[in-house]
């Protein structure tokens, strides 16, 4: 029987989850790396057993740590961030009056088809690639490069490269989200890139429908019909059907357009997941009631998903990497909480069950389905 792997990042260490295909009874490991920092966990699509992990404090910087083991054993790698051709260079400029400045490692993405080639999206807003099992990593400078750089501005949270989606039918196609510039896409392996936000707008920039300033917090899209994108933005959750060269709102009858997560069902491309939150001051769930909402129809008509969770009193946010689905059938959806809860649903969200509840604050979820 197929099982299920939860890679967990949190404030204070990481963890892995684990359960066989039934999903009822979870094995916990760590904290893995305790009292660091880890941004985000994945593993390998096409070798389960390495994983990848940013690992980070204020006192000893970033590490990038590897496992071939589905995370029994880690090893951090050479950690050789190189920027235009000069190894170590942690600041460098830009010819404006802003540094661009290398802070941490938000989001790591391997590769769809090899494992020793995975990417990673830091702040301030530049995107790496090691080939190597993240021994050295080389930034795709042409990203950083584009003419709109120079107006980037950084979110509430920094100015984050926080999402990286690998187009499966096109080896050459990727997509990058970033806070608070927007979305890109290349069509050349990461060489060059174009804005893709025609169709967003932010009243709290002062041009609200301009090429680049939208703080886009997480965009999704489905492997079998990857032109479809879904994005959650600070305020509106939006769709594009056409690789992201416009966008149209989908927010519907969702309680409030502001959140950080979104995902797609593993099975149903037109079935999407989101966790609204109050608002852009007010990070928790409305009302104190802790609902993740799915649109069967690919956006504007939502319904609340509240069986197993708080429905009072609760407090918490789930943050932008805190959502993941696995392959299983019927697809399982879970995602982590800054209160330190991980829930998981074995019915695409009909029901929910608490796996932990004293974490430290969840960063990142991400699961593998394992043969």
């Amino acid at each position: 029987m197929s099982g299920v792997r939860i890679l967990v990042g949190t404030r204070k260490g990481a963890f892995t989850l684990t359960s066989d295909g039934k999903r009822e009874r979870w094995d916990v490991s760590g904290p893995h790396f305790a009292g660091w920092e880890i941004y985000h966990v994945k593993g390998s699509p096409v070798s389960p057993d390495r994983l990848y992990a940013s690992q980070s404090t204020g006192w000893h910087g970033q590490v990038i740590q590897r496992s071939d083991d589905g995370g029994k054993t880690w090893e951090a790698g050479g950690n050789q961030f190189v920027y235009d051709g000069v190894p170590g260079t942690h600041q460098w400029y830009d010819g404006t009056q802003h540094p661009w400045e290398f802070k941490r490692v938000w989001h790591l993405e391997p590769s769809l088809t090899d494992p020793d080639t995975v990417y990673a999206g830091v702040e301030d807003a530049a995107l790496f690639r090691s080939v190597d099992g993240g021994q050295t990593w080389h930034e795709l400078s042409g990203l950083r490069e584009h003419p709109s750089g120079a107006k980037w501005q950084p979110g509430a949270g920094g100015m984050c490269l926080h999402t990286i989606l690998l187009d499966p039918s096109h080896p050459e196609r990727m997509y990058v989200a970033i806070s608070a510039a927007g979305a890109f896409r290349s069509d050349d392996g990461g060489r060059t890139w174009k804005p893709i936000n025609r169709g967003l707008r932010s009243p709290y920039i002062p041009d609200p429908t301009a090429e680049v300033g939208h703080c886009v917090h997480r965009i999704a899209m489905h492997p079998a019909r990857p032109d479809v994108l879904f994005m959650q933005k600070h305020w509106d959750v939006m769709r594009s059907d056409d690789a992201g060269e416009s966008w149209h709102e989908i927010s519907g009858n969702l309680p409030t357009d502001f959140g950080f997560p979104i995902d797609v069902h593993a099975h149903e491309p037109d079935t999407v997941y989101v966790v609204p939150i109050k608002s852009d001051s007010e990070h928790f769930p409305p009302e104190g009631k802790l609902r993740v909402y799915r649109s069967r129809t690919g956006g504007n008509e939502w319904e609340a998903l509240t069986r197993g969770l708080p429905q009072s009193d609760c407090y918490v946010n789930v943050l932008r990497d805190a959502m993941s689905v696995d392959k299983l059938d019927p697809c399982g959806v879970y995602f982590g909480t800054t209160g330190g809860q991980v829930y998981a649903s074995a019915d695409a969200g009909d029901t929910w069950t608490p796996i932990v509840h004293d974490l430290p604050a969840v960063l990142s979820v991400e699961v593998q389905t394992l043969p």
